[in-house]
């Protein structure tokens, strides 16, 4: 199953941002710590060119530390990248991101004149909070759901940085597929465009692979299952997910794990690293270039068969 979500204000978003772009001096995108790739929206990077970014890895308190480092190290890798993991429980260290603006800007003196920050991220990554604890007080409207943010806003900060916020906006086609599973998974995605069932089965196998002692503790198992769809029974049996018959309901089992991992209840975790990521992202061009050639050799035979029609 493929999952993708594009409604039309993001389309408009991506528009006013391209707009915007030239008069920005800086760009924060704002991550989720648990999912850095498959949060990390391509078409910032096309966008922002040479622009110095800050890369915020919100939601740091609920992703696996040490994979969280391997992500700051990965993406300081890149020319004008400086990562930031953080947290809702510790304004300081978001107030730290204005620090880097003025190290990402060395040449400029932001007591004489200001530096114009832009703010971007994909629905549901924590950005109006983050802004809020920056600016100090309420401005941007906060929501434990996708698709908050609906306009611009400009907002002045301390150290003379005058910060535009932008509607959180995702691209239109998600791939690898994994990626549209994790953002779904993670409540990037709005509930309506997925089936609760299908990813939670995706994060049990993954859950079982990388993280079977959390599941261990959380739903009391005295033996782990080999595969998603028996972590589920498992799962449904315990907490009395059951229909007619006594069949497990998997998408109450379904709901009941995602509930958990995206609260925190499964302990701190990351659904991907640098390496599985390289290793899907080769996967996926193996089988765009697999299915482009099978489309040309249709095309050719299509043609082949309209000549001898009409000789």
């Amino acid at each position: 199953m493929s999952i993708n979500w594009f409604p039309g204000h993001m389309h408009k978003a991506r528009k006013e941002i391209a707009e915007v772009m030239p008069q920005v001096d800086i760009i924060i995108e704002m991550l989720d710590a648990r999912i850095p790739y498959s949060s990390e929206n391509p078409l910032v990077s096309q966008l922002r060119k040479d622009t110095p970014c800050i890369k915020v890895l919100n939601k740091a308190d609920l992703a696996d530390p040490s994979r969280t480092e391997l992500w700051v190290q990965h993406l300081e890798q890149e020319r004008g990248i400086r990562a930031l993991p953080t947290n809702q429980q510790e304004p300081q260290a978001i107030k730290r991101l204005l620090d880097l603006c003025e190290q990402l800007l060395p040449e400029r003196n932001l007591a004489l004149k200001g530096a114009r920050a832009m703010i971007m991220g994909i629905p549901n990554v924590g950005k109006s909070t983050f802004i809020n604890i920056l600016a100090g007080r309420t401005i941007a409207k906060t929501g434990n759901e996708a698709g908050v943010t609906k306009s611009q806003q400009r907002i002045k900060l301390e150290q003379n940085v005058v910060l535009t916020d932008t509607p959180g906006f995702l691209w239109p086609k998600l791939s690898p597929a994994s990626c549209g599973y994790r953002l779904a998974i993670t409540g990037a995605i709005k509930d309506t465009a997925f089936d609760y069932a299908d990813i939670a089965l995706f994060a049990a196998d993954f859950l079982l692979e990388h993280y079977p002692q959390a599941l261990r503790q959380r739903y009391a198992l005295d033996e782990l299952p080999q595969q998603g769809l028996e972590l589920m029974d498992c799962i449904g049996a315990k907490r009395g997910c059951m229909r007619k018959g006594g069949v497990v309901d998997l998408q109450k089992a379904g709901t009941i794990l995602i509930g958990d991992l995206r609260t925190g209840q499964l302990g701190p975790l990351t659904l991907e690293t640098p390496g599985m990521i390289a290793e899907e992202c080769q996967l996926a061009e193996q089988e765009a270039a697999a299915k482009a050639k099978e489309k040309a050799e249709r095309e050719k035979i299509r043609q082949q068969r309209a000549k001898k029609k009409y000789r």
